[in-house]
């Protein structure tokens, strides 16, 4: 008993591991991206994203999909009888889980953990407009061939408050609010 047991689980360990799939390669994209809730007025800004990808497919269905990727973001928010380019540039770490149907097409959806790395805030009346981490769920869709090459558009909505800060009349509880449409190229290294 314990044997035939332990040659089920053994056949599909063994199944399991010649069933992986691994790729690697560059990711680039448009960045639209506004604030939502608090009482911040914003309007859309266009900014990008650059980095790369890393996919492990378990089967022709499912695989995991870390990325590392620059990105920019923020809105056009309306201050002093003007609208300004609230700029934050953040490194992006989205680990997707995707499902691949046959003909190429995916849906995606996993947690996304930026780290600001730069902001550029013209009303220097708010100080620290950006935290250091923002976190986010991010859910997608999108084709990608078999040689790798595929396309891609992401809605990214933040959990976390971009800011804590204290100035003018802007409640500051309000998040990041991002749609990424992207061209990737995830170079198969093992089939």
């Amino acid at each position: 008993m314990k044997k035939s047991v332990f040659t089920v689980i053994l056949f599909f360990a063994v199944q399991f591991a010649f069933a992986q799939k691994f790729s690697l390669g560059p990711k680039a994209g448009v960045n639209i991206s506004n604030y939502t809730g608090g009482n911040i007025e914003s309007d859309v800004l266009v900014g990008y994203h650059i980095g790369g990808v890393l996919n492990y497919g378990f089967g022709n269905v499912f695989s995991i999909q870390p990325e590392v990727l620059f990105s920019t973001q923020g809105a056009k928010v309306q201050s002093n009888g003007s609208k300004n380019d609230f700029k934050v540039s953040y490194i992006t770490i989205p680990v997707m889980f995707k499902f691949k149907a046959n003909g190429g097409f995916y849906v995606e959806v996993g947690p996304q953990a930026g780290f600001r790395i730069s902001s550029d805030i013209p009303d220097q009346t708010i100080n620290n407009f950006a935290k250091n981490l923002d976190l986010s769920l991010g859910a997608g869709l999108g084709y990608q061939s078999a040689i790798g090459l595929g396309v891609g558009v992401r809605y990214i909505a933040g959990l976390t408050m971009v800011g804590n800060f204290s100035g003018q009349n802007i409640d500051p509880d309000f998040k990041n609010s991002v749609i990424q449409a992207s061209i990737f190229w995830a170079i198969p290294l093992v089939k």
